[in-house]
């Protein structure tokens, strides 16, 4: 096992009440970098990364000097997956194109945290343009398993203790997924909650930035930093949110053993007081997975289409494949997919009002991670969420007979983020004690 504590909302508190000292904070996670990083792959290499830090710290205590004036990430290292443009760091996409092609201006949410003081620990695997094909990254919990994708690198470095907080993008279910794999916190805010700005694209229509942590308290922290329109004085009315399990078809994707530890979760938190009901809904899954992949098809196409055909001998196969299929979906077909996104988001949401839910719950992965990484596993359970663009977060409840770490996957209803984080709070610290 390669995972160390670490806990955003504490390191904040720490650093302000000067009992962290932010340089040795750096070496301290320099040398864990140095021990870890050759087993587990979740950083782009980087030559003189603690020389960098050093500097960049001094920089901003300069900066800074008074203690009661800096900002609230102060010293905070954060990961940044390889598809967000960070002056100073070259961007690949986790492809073998040329970096000069993916140049351009800092992506906003990025920018955002440095104004806030966080400083970079570096750039982390994602696998090639946040699609299938797997980059080197392994999971800390075992190395012999997949981390999860496309934010590989992202959720493997809060994982390991690299960072407390890393940047990622979810298309279908690319911070869910790697989250639950790794044993960690990954949040999915509301459709363009976050600016997707200086992100190398997949879908547009689809893409979403968000971030992965190990305390919901500092999830709260850089939600608001980063989501348009955050309201920090939302207040919930009550302490046990009413959960819906979408029952049917749609959750029968996951497996026999990751539906059992659901349930056991599930029997918890009625044993704590929930209220529990079951929806029969997602009869008509398997076209809502068609429409999903063929929208991203089609705009991954669009995005790559100066690219792709002066590079194609230098993409993988299954990024290639998506990009043929996409280039053939019709114009018509597209935009009836992309309508079909908020249809099927207020169908979600007239069924929350109809069976008097708060929140949706559902197994966060179909399985554990897989074993090897020759494949990231699937992201099928999370595709709905991200097609209908909802707020949803993952935390770790349960293991596997693998004893790998599982998890319970929430959603709310469209900008109703600030109500999830508060609600699933409680969840996960009322978990936690009933362990």
């Amino acid at each position: 096992m390669y995972t160390a504590k670490v806990n955003l909302n504490e390191i904040v508190q720490e650093i302000q009440s000067n009992n962290l000292n932010v340089i040795e904070g750096i070496n301290h996670v320099c040398d864990r970098i140095e021990i870890n990083e050759p087993e587990i792959h979740a950083l782009k290499w980087e030559e003189g990364r603690r020389e960098r830090l050093i500097t960049e710290a001094q920089q901003l205590e300069t900066k800074y000097p008074d203690p009661n004036s800096r900002p609230v990430l102060y010293g905070v290292l954060i990961g940044v997956k390889d598809l967000f443009r960070v002056d100073g760091f070259m961007t690949k996409a986790g492809s073998k194109l040329p970096h000069e092609i993916f140049e351009g201006k800092e992506a906003s949410c990025v920018t955002k945290l440095k104004n806030a003081g966080a400083l970079i620990v570096g750039k982390t695997v994602t696998t090639e343009f946040a699609y299938f094909e797997p980059g080197i990254t392994r999971n800390p919990i075992n190395k012999d398993f997949t981390p999860g994708g496309s934010s590989s690198g992202s959720a493997a470095a809060v994982a390991a203790g690299f960072c407390p907080i890393a940047l990622g993008t979810q298309t279908i279910g690319s911070i869910t997924r790697p989250a639950s794999f790794c044993g960690i916190i990954g949040f999915k805010p509301s459709y363009n909650r976050i600016s997707s700005d200086g992100v190398i694209p997949f879908s547009p229509s689809a893409d979403h930035v968000g971030f992965f942590t190990q305390d919901i308290a500092g999830t709260k922290i850089i939600a608001s930093i980063l989501c348009n329109e955050w309201d920090n004085s939302v207040q919930i009315t009550k302490r046990f949110p009413v959960l819906g399990i979408p029952d049917g078809k749609y959750i029968q994707q996951a497996t026999k053993e990751s539906l059992d530890v659901f349930e056991e979760q599930i029997s918890k938190l009625q044993n704590i007081g929930f209220v529990i009901k079951r929806i029969p809904t997602f009869d008509f899954i398997d076209a809502i997975n068609i429409r999903h992949r063929r929208m991203i098809a089609a705009e991954i196409a669009e995005v790559h289409k100066e690219w792709f055909p002066k590079y194609e001998h230098l993409y993988r196969e299954n990024t290639k494949n998506i990009i043929l299929e996409g280039q053939k979906v019709s114009r018509d077909e597209l935009q009836k997919s992309r309508e079909g996104r908020l249809i099927f988001r207020h169908m979600l949401e007239n069924l929350m009002d109809k069976n008097g839910i708060d929140l949706w719950v559902n197994p966060s992965t179909i399985t554990d991670a897989p074993k090897g990484i020759s494949q990231t596993g699937s992201p099928i359970i999370n595709l709905p969420w991200t097609y209908a663009g909802l707020p949803t977060i993952t935390i770790p409840a349960g293991f596997s007979k693998n004893k790998l770490p599982m998890g319970l996957h929430f959603a709310a209803k469209y900008f109703n983020d600030e109500k999830l984080l508060a609600y699933v709070g409680n969840i996960h610290e009322m978990l936690n004690k009933n362990t």
